[in-house]
């Protein structure tokens, strides 16, 4: 009896329908401006800009889920409609391997083409600054509102800066990361507080120590950095 029960657990385990998620990062074309969205986990970060006009429009993002048909955003920063942080907003969503098409329902739908699936980076993922090294010390603190987030699909990237309970936004930036022997480069494609840094390419080292990244190198304005980030799973934030 036992064994005619774990039998029908297995077959309706087997038959239950699987909600696609749209690891990795996806990419639309409107007109000169172009929407790319990343989502690592359980989080994603989209943003609407111009590369040909060095030009960032907005920003938005936070966690998510898929389920029955619909992308449920729950946001924690947004430029662009910044009343629907804290709040969840529904979007009808179809995904299939390589296309997706979200939108709210009965409007237009954007229709999205995979750029990656989560590869070939080796920082894949939703990441929060969590400390720095000061003096040859490795110092820790945990987030709270105040966030500076990095998330990664495998050749996306994007950084911002926000406060999830007075809603402010301080900075993002954003586009192609490689990670090749120990060497983190990011390629910038979009940049919300200084547009002349669009086009330019910044190296760094990185390393995993004790599970958080390492990441050591020079600002965009030049200034020496050496700063630990974790996972957000890992800190439960």
């Amino acid at each position: 009896m036992i064994r005619l029960a774990s039998f029908f657990i297995v077959l309706i385990t087997a038959v239950l329908p699987v909600v696609a998620q749209p690891e990795g990062a996806w990419s639309a074309t409107e007109g000169s401006e172009q929407i790319t969205y990343i989502f690592a986990g359980k989080y994603f970060a989209a943003t609407r800009y111009s590369v040909a006009d060095k030009k960032f429009i907005g920003t938005w993002g936070g966690s998510f889920k898929s389920e029955k048909g619909q992308l449920i955003l729950s946001q924690e920063f947004n430029t662009l409609e910044p009343e629907k942080i804290g709040t969840e907003t529904f979007l009808e969503s179809k995904l299939s391997k390589n296309s997706w098409s979200i939108g709210v329902a009965g409007a237009r739908k954007t229709e999205f083409t995979r750029i990656d699936d989560g590869k070939p980076g080796a920082l894949s993922g939703a990441w929060l600054i969590t400390g720095r090294m000061v003096n040859g010390n490795a110092t820790k603190s945990t987030p709270g509102a105040r966030r500076t987030m990095k998330i990664l699909s495998g050749t996306r990237f994007q950084w911002i800066a926000y406060n999830v309970e007075t809603k402010e936004f301080f900075g993002t930036g954003g586009g192609t990361y490689t990670t090749i022997n120990g060497k983190y480069t990011e390629n910038i494609e979009f940049f919300s507080r200084d547009n002349s840094r669009v086009g330019s390419s910044l190296n760094f080292e990185f390393s995993i120590e004790e599970g958080r990244w390492r990441h050591q190198g020079l600002s965009s304005k030049g200034e020496p950095i050496d700063e630990y980030w974790s996972k957000r799973e890992s800190i439960g934030i």
